[in-house]
């Protein structure tokens, strides 16, 4: 599809990130309903594999919710855009292949704000899908931080609570808490980053 550009108007990529529970969802629906008042218009995506609340909304944990389009692939977003919307915002970004970058930043090389949401890091604490890419591209990079279920501590990572060892699995508020680092763990076994326990130490002194 061809876009227009929106000369009219500086394009820009901004980036909402953090795990899970931390309100990704609630301050991309903010931005978009503070472009609704300023009478500009919005288009929201959502991936549609993405139906834990609604199919076609998009649902903060906190039940905020807001009207969306779900696209099977990233290329569909360029296909659903209206002649007239100037801001295209994007929910569970992370959930996109990798032409989510060539999409967002065609857009925004044509003049559209474009907002982003989405997990940073995977239940391993692994860079979540596009999201390395899409975070150096951004122009405006916020992330947010939870509140670890432990101990109240801020919350950067997201601890699965099932043995499911797929890196997508939709979640549900059972399936996930948000851990500060002390209290978060998965550590696969890899012999070469493991550190040595304290006999080794003692061992390797003598």
């Amino acid at each position: 599809m061809s876009i227009s550009p929106q000369s009219f108007n500086h394009g820009a990529i901004e980036v909402i990130c953090g795990p899970m529970f931390s309100g990704k969802t609630e301050e991309l629906i903010r931005r978009v309903k503070r472009a609704q008042i300023a009478k500009q218009r919005v288009q929201i995506f959502k991936p549609a594999i993405d139906v834990r609340y609604d199919k076609t909304k998009v649902v903060s944990h906190s039940s905020q919710a807001i009207h969306s389009e779900p696209v099977e692939k990233a290329t569909d977003i360029l296909l659903k855009l209206k002649d007239t919307t100037r801001i295209v915002a994007i929910d569970e970004v992370q959930f996109f292949d990798m032409e989510i970058i060539k999409v967002v930043t065609k857009l925004a090389n044509r003049g559209y704000r474009v907002i982003c949401a989405g997990l940073d890091l995977d239940y391993r604490a692994i860079p979540f899908g596009p999201m390395p890419q899409l975070l150096a591209a951004a122009d405006n990079v916020q992330k947010i931080q939870a509140i670890c279920t432990v101990c109240g501590a801020p919350a950067t990572r997201s601890q699965r609570l099932s043995d499911c060892s797929d890196t997508v699995l939709l979640g549900e508020k059972d399936s996930y808490d948000a851990r500060c680092r002390a209290h978060y763990f998965y550590e696969p076994e890899d012999e070469q980053m493991r550190l040595p326990v304290a006999e080794e130490i003692e061992h390797l002194a003598n």
